[in-house]
């Protein structure tokens, strides 16, 4: 009985000693599981941290992982501001340089931020601005209106310039565009700036102040408009009548530095005439060894309807300028 008893004991003892082997080996195993575990987790919050640190701190910090790859090339710091819609994009408004401005951000920005600088009348005809928008180009817009291209005004497009491709990484060259008079102001800071510049496109453009407002030739000139812009650049009428800084008077620096020009005008228009204009401005620039596309275009079509005396502005079909635009934005 005493012999029965002892093999009954070491029987319960070696169970306990496997059982409890058993068990150590049960716990070592999941351990190992929870290292295995926290070792990914932190593997991929270090991943995670090198994405958002940049977009906390430093966004120029040299880091492992460069924003644009993760972010897409490009990315945009946040305007100030407030956000509006404008046909279907995102159109920030703020102040900057004492003048109202406005920059439109298209849906998917283009490799290098190419972008439109506008002259004047904002929305009006912005066809071609909403098909560029489209290929990935933004649209600024600082308004110097009533300003006519004045030395005044070429300095506010120059901050807002230096702003734009500063602060934000806009392209170093930029597609100028003006409608009407806002050819004066696109083709002043062109000249002004032609390092600057991708290309120029003007509609029924001015690039005479004596040919419009002053209707020094054949146009028939506007009074009121003549003596706003005699105030603006500080001039009287015959230091007016007699000056040289017109575009049509200085497009040397734009022709050296390759700046291509089109230019789109209405064949009968009595209040910019094409003659006095974009033709003169043509031959000129030819002459100079320039390179220029002007588009003549008859007033008398649907498109055109209700037109003040053949003072018309945009193509029915946009695609000559749209393409010269791409193309000479990209070299």
């Amino acid at each position: 009985a005493l012999s029965e008893i002892t093999k009954i004991k070491d029987i319960e003892m070696e169970n306990r000693i496997f059982g409890n082997a058993r068990q150590m080996k049960w716990m070592v195993s999941q351990m190992l599981r929870i290292r295995t575990a926290l070792t990914g987790l932190l593997f991929i919050f270090s991943l995670g941290f090198m994405v958002t640190a940049p977009l906390h701190g430093d966004e120029t910090a040299n880091t492992a992982v460069k924003q644009p790859e993760l972010l897409g090339a490009g990315a945009a710091k946040k305007f100030p501001g407030s956000k509006i819609d404008w046909r279907g994009y995102s159109c920030y408004k703020f102040e900057y340089d004492g003048k109202p401005c406005m920059v439109i951000t298209p849906k998917t920005i283009a490799p290098g931020k190419p972008w439109i600088f506008r002259a004047e009348f904002f929305d009006y005809k912005p066809e071609v601005d909403l098909a560029l928008l489209a290929k990935g180009y933004h649209l600024a817009f600082i308004n110097v209106d009533g300003m006519f291209g004045c030395p005044k005004a070429v300095s506010h497009w120059n901050a807002f310039y230096q702003y734009l491709t500063e602060k934000y990484g806009f392209a170093k060259k930029a597609v100028l565009e003006g409608q009407s008079r806002g050819a004066l102001m696109a083709y002043n800071w062109g000249i002004a700036n032609p390092d600057k510049v991708a290309c120029v496109y003007v509609e029924a453009g001015v690039s005479d102040f004596k040919s419009w407002p002053a209707g020094n030739g054949t146009g028939c000139g506007n009074a009121p408009e003549w003596a706003n812009l005699l105030k603006e650049y500080g001039l009287t009428e015959d230091e007016a009548l007699a000056y040289k800084g017109n575009p049509i008077d200085n497009l040397e620096p734009l022709a050296k530095a390759k700046v291509p020009l089109i230019s789109v005008h209405g064949k009968t228009d009595e209040i910019v005439p094409a003659e006095e204009n974009a033709l003169l401005v043509e031959q000129r620039y030819k002459k100079l060894g320039g390179e220029i596309t002007v588009i003549m275009q008859s007033s008398e079509t649907p498109f055109h309807k209700g037109n003040v005396r053949g003072h018309i502005v945009g193509l029915e079909d946009n695609t000559p300028v749209v393409e010269f635009i791409l193309k000479h934005a990209d070299k």
